[in-house]
């Protein structure tokens, strides 16, 4: 399982240790992932996701999942976000 957030693309990133002495060794910022389950009004049920800390907070800051995914580009979205959005419209779209 790659470390990346589903919603918002968010990745392992690079830079140095630094020690007192000034030496530099290659390290990984990794992203702070969790395993959530966020509720879509549209579909009535649960969504199981990996999230980062981040994107838990912009998805309550923006009023749920349902508009979150309304708004997040599809280049960010993983493949399994990107089916779940398209199942709210679909489903949007029919009410």
């Amino acid at each position: 399982m790659s470390r990346v957030c589903e919603l918002t693309g968010k990745g392992p990133m690079t830079g140095n240790n630094v020690s007192h002495a000034n030496n530099k060794t290659r390290r990984r910022f990794l992203p702070n992932l969790n395993e959530v389950t966020l509720q879509s009004e549209t579909l009535g049920r649960g969504v199981k996701l990996r999230i980062s800390a981040h994107a838990l907070r912009s998805v309550d800051h923006r009023g749920g999942l349902d508009a979150f995914l309304a708004k997040a580009k599809d280049s960010d979205l993983s493949a399994n976000a990107l089916k779940i959005k398209k199942e709210i419209a679909k489903a949007a779209a029919s009410a």
